[in-house]
C-alpha cells in the first residue's frame, strides 16, 4: 500500500525525520510511537506533502499526486478545520473537491460521531472534541484506502473512541490500510499489527509487538517496552522513587 523510503525532513538546520524507511502494507494497521518532538508529525505530514522532504514516498508504487491523494483519509494532530463555516458547509465543501456521491456513508457518519445537532453550528462554537470529529468524518466520507491518522482520539469521548476503533478494524478487514501516530499505548497495544518506534528523527524498532518485546528483552506491556526502547525507563524509575520519599 504505502512505502516511504528514505524519507528526511528539515526545518532550516533542525532535522526533524532521518533517512527513516517503512512499508504499511494492505489490510493492516501501522502505528508510530515516540517521545514528544520524535519526529512523528513531521512524517505524516510529509507522506501528505505538506511539508518539503527528501526521499521517496510510493501509494501502490505511484507518487503521491493529485489523483492518490484521494484514496487518503487524513486526520491531522492541529486543526485544519475553516472555522468560520459550519461542519456542514465544511463537508459539502470536501464533497465538492472529491466528487463524493455516497450520501448513505456521510450521513450514517453524522449519525455514528453523534453530531446531528452540531452540523449547522460555526466550527469556531463547537467543542474541542466535536471539531475532532469533524476531522475524522471529513477523512472518512469518501472511503478511502489508505486512512492516516495523527493523534486521532485526542478530545473524543469514550463512546466515539471505541466507534473510531471499530472503523478501523472493519477498515482493514475490508484490504484498506491504516497509518497512525498516538501518545496511548493501551490504543497501540490494541489495535497495532505493528509499530516503529521513532526518537530523535530515526526509526530505532519496528514489528510486531512480539518482535518489539523481543528486541527489547522486556516481557511487559507496550508501554514498558517504549520506554526501554527509548531509553526513558531509568528515568521514570529514578522520578517515581523521588516522589515515593
Amino acid at each position: 500500500m504505502l512505502s516511504v523510503n528514505a524519507l528526511s525532513v528539515r526545518y532550516g538546520s533542525f532535522t526533524a525525520v532521518r533517512n527513516i524507511s517503512f512499508q504499511v502494507r494492505d489490510g493492516e494497521i501501522f502505528g508510530i510511537l515516540g517521545p514528544n518532538g520524535a519526529g512523528k508529525s513531521s512524517t505524516l505530514k510529509a507522506i501528505m506533502g505538506l511539508v518539503e522532504h527528501e526521499g521517496s514516498i510510493l501509494l501502490n508504487g505511484r507518487n503521491i499526486g493529485v489523483r492518490e491523494k484521494n484514496e487518503i483519509g487524513y486526520v491531522p494532530e492541529e486543526s485544519m478545520l475553516i472555522e468560520s463555516l459550519t461542519p456542514m458547509e465544511f463537508f459539502e465543501f470536501i464533497k465538492s473537491i472529491r466528487r463524493i456521491r455516497d450520501e448513505d456513508l456521510f450521513a450514517r457518519l453524522i449519525y455514528g460521531f453523534g453530531i446531528e445537532n452540531h452540523v449547522t453550528k460555526p466550527i469556531a462554537a463547537l467543542s474541542m472534541g466535536t471539531k475532532q470529529k469533524v476531522q475524522i468524518i471529513a477523512a472518512l466520507m469518501h472511503n478511502p484506502k489508505l486512512l492516516i491518522m495523527d493523534e486521532p482520539l485526542n478530545g473524543l469521548d469514550a463512546k466515539s473512541t471505541k466507534i473510531l476503533k471499530e472503523i478501523l478494524q472493519i477498515h482493514v478487514k475490508k484490504g484498506g490500510s491504516v497509518l497512525f501516530s498516538t501518545h496511548i499505548m493501551e490504543i497501540a497495544e490494541e489495535l497495532c499489527d505493528r509499530i516503529a518506534v521513532i526518537n530523535n528523527g530515526k526509526i530505532i524498532a519496528e514489528g510486531t509487538i512480539e518482535e518489539l518485546r523481543e528486541f527489547a528483552k522486556s516481557e511487559g506491556s507496550l508501554e514498558d517496552i517504549f520506554l526501554k526502547l527509548t531509553g526513558e525507563d531509568e528515568y521514570v524509575r529514578g522520578i517515581v522513587n523521588a516522589l515515593s520519599k
